[in-house]
Parts: structure tokens; sequence; C-alpha cells
């Protein structure tokens, strides 16, 4: 049994799954899963979003909307549907901010202007220095942290419904898409609409930087907004916010009380460019300009990244499966599973990419012989969270995992 499991899981592919479709530059829209997103161009390696206008102690705060946790809001807003959100202050008040709204009396078409309770500060600087190996890194500093009350997820005063906004940039004025002082580091572009002509709405909409990964066999897009840690905000090019790490809760998948989903990573997968099974932390470190800053600019960092730099993480549950067990059990907010292959995996190249939810929780009972969780120790959650809407899949829907659970898997 466990020799065909084997055979199965490290079976050479003809042709290796690619996390990008370079065919063309724009991702078709009926791909997208964020219908609301403008488009989503793979030349620049970016999403381009609608930007709504907030503020904070007078200040202009701009954020997204990618998730609800209402069907019918989440429809209505051409975003994706996460029931799983309604979880999340379980055990953490603190990792939902309750908002308000408000707009002018004389607003004919538009949108009303959220008040936010907490914001991210974005001036500091994000530092990666590579490890020997890549993973980890020597030095690990996110370039942007929540305050004390910041967190990404909404509550409307007088609604239930939780609403992921992550906020993006702040200001009026210039935006730095650069070295990110006012915006995320993974914007490429922001353009502020200017006042609508009487009867008219204009939108407003940043660019950023997606990451590649795979779902049920399948290449998808996303973007990571938050991270519970300082080292996977980092690498994630996301915001420092710890209070996310107490959200409901630590190893939670399909089980009662959970806001989370998994997403699977690999702390040594294969690296180089000429590995058509790279993957993992130390490939997006060292061959995916990990320790440089995103920008239209740096080509050579776009370049990378959509031709399979990327860490290539996978994810569990998404929108499109075709089990609604599994398709609304979709979260924004995954709880990291790091593996990390043993030395005999390594030394006989069997460190291969994945690409599939079920063929790692496979591997992960029936052959701890390869693979493990940092540092040897047993598979599974790895106690940190990252906020990584899932926005768009490039070549086929992934709709049904490669193969079923094998006994002793946990689903």
């Amino acid at each position: 049994m466990l020799a065909l499991v084997a055979a199965s899981l490290f079976r050479p592919a003809a042709a290796p799954a690619r996390a990008g479709d370079d065919s063309t530059a724009l991702v078709n829209p009926s791909k997208f899963f964020v219908k609301s997103l403008v488009q989503i161009d793979l030349a620049h390696d970016s999403a381009r979003f609608p930007l709504h206008k907030g503020t904070f102690n007078g200040k202009t705060y701009w954020f997204i909307l990618t998730e609800a946790s209402d069907f019918g809001l989440a429809r209505d807003l051409n975003i994706n549907f996460a029931p799983k959100l309604a979880n999340i202050a379980i055990n953490c008040p603190d990792c939902v901010q309750t908002v308000t709204v408000s707009s002018s009396p004389d607003l004919k078409f538009g949108e009303a202007i959220v008040n936010f309770g907490g914001v991210p500060d974005f001036s500091p600087t994000r530092k990666l220095v590579p490890g020997p190996n890549g993973f980890p890194p020597l030095v690990a500093e996110p370039g942007a942290i929540g305050d004390a009350k910041y967190s990404p997820f909404i509550r409307i005063q007088g609604s239930d419904v939780i609403y992921n906004a992550p906020i993006v940039a702040s200001g009026d004025g210039t935006f730095d898409v650069k070295t990110h002082t006012n915006t995320s580091d993974r914007a490429l572009a922001i353009d502020i609409a200017p006042p609508a002509a009487p009867g008219h709405f204009e939108q407003s909409t940043i660019d950023l930087l997606v990451v590649h990964g795979f779902a049920a066999g399948q290449p998808i897009l996303y973007t990571s907004t938050e991270a519970s840690i300082p080292l996977a905000a980092t690498i994630e090019r996301a915001t420092f916010v710890p209070r996310l790490q107490n959200a409901s809760f630590l190893g939670g998948d399909d089980a009662l009380g959970s806001a989370r989903e998994r997403i699977f990573l690999f702390a040594n997968g294969q690296t180089g460019v000429e590995s058509d099974q790279r993957q993992g932390l130390s490939h997006v470190i060292l061959d995916g300009h990990a320790a440089e800053d995103a920008s239209l600019d740096n080509a050579g960092l776009i370049s990378a990244l959509r031709n399979d730099g990327d860490a290539l993480n996978v994810l569990g549950d998404v929108p499109s499966l075709a089990d609604p067990r599994h398709a609304n059990a979709y979260s924004p907010l995954w709880d990291a599973q790091v593996g990390q292959w043993t030395q005999k995996a390594v030394d006989q190249g069997l460190n291969k990419r994945q690409t599939d939810e079920n063929q790692i929780l496979n591997l992960a009972a029936q052959r701890p012989d390869l693979l493990t969780g940092l540092a040897g120790t047993g598979y599974g959650s790895s106690g940190f969270v990252i906020n990584c809407p899932i926005l768009a899949f490039t070549n086929e829907l992934p709709g049904k995992d490669l193969v079923p659970l094998v006994p002793g898997a946990q689903g």
C-alpha cells in the first residue's frame, strides 16, 4: 500500500503543473472568484481592486473588500462568500473591529465612508535577509504593523455580518508604490478617481501584487494582506497583526467554531530556476527576489514571481469545489501548515512540488519518513495565520481534489 501511495505522489510528471498561465496577459473575468475585480494582469503580476475610502482620526485610509460572512451581501458586493468568518470573534473579540459608516447629506451616487477604530502603520522599512538555505531568514522585519485596535475583519455597528476589509494605503496625496512608506508592500499602482460628474460614480482602484499557488491540483491566484507573526508578514509582504494569532482557533479547519481554513507551505522544497519541481519558502526567498521591494520598476522580481518564483503554497477548501461542504468551508484566514521534507526525501529527490490538499494530508499521514512539521515535529498547524483572499484561477476550475483521503488522514 505504501509503495502505491509513494508511486502516485512522486511519479515524475510529463508536464509539471505551473502556477501561471501566460497565454494572455489579462485573465478572463469568468475565472475570477472576486467578481468585483477590475482586472488581473499577468504581465505585471497584479490584480486591480476597487478602492474604498475610510477615515481614522481625521486622516484618510483606503481599503479593499474581498469577503463577507453573509451570502446575499457577498453576492451583492461581488466578493467571496466566507461563512466561517462569522466565528472569528469566538474567544477573540479583538479579532473584529467595529466600525461606523457616514455619508454626506447630498450624496446621490457612491459609497459611505467607513470610520475605522484601528489602522496599520505602513512607515516601517521591510527587511528580509536570507539565511544560508534561504529559509529561515537571518532577519525578518515587517514593512507594515497594525496598531493596538487594527484588524482587517470589520463589523459595521448595528450588524452581525463580518467583512474582510484590509487597509492597503493611507493619505490623500502622493502614494509611495516603490518603497511603500504609506502603502501595502504589495501595492504597485493607485488611481484615485476625480470628483464625479452629476449622475455618475467614479471608482478609485489599486493594483496589488498577486500570489501564485495551487488548489485541488489547479493553479490559482490570491493576495496576502495580513499575518499574525513577523516572519510570515515579512515573507508575505503583509501587515503584521498579532491579535489574529488568537482567531478561532489554532489547528481549526472543518470543526465547530472554526474561522480558519488550511494553507500548506513547504520550508525546504526544491530551489533554482532549473528545477521544474521548485516550491516553498526557501525557493521564494532565494529565487523570488523576496528581499527586494515590489514595484512595477522591479521587472526582475515580477518576472521571477510570474514564472514560478512564488512559494507556490497549496490552499485547502476554496469556493469552487463541487462539494458544498468544502466550498462553504472556505475562509481567507488560513491556518498555516508548514511542512519540512526530511533529509531522506531531499537526498532521494522526493521533495517534489505538491498541488493538492488531500495528497499532502495523505503523505503526512503515511510517510512521516518523508514529510514532517518544522524541525521534525508532528505535521499540522504551525501556530500562525495569514489573511489571503483567493482571487482567481488561471487554467481549469479547481472543482475536486485529485485523490480521496486515506484512513488516518484528517480531512
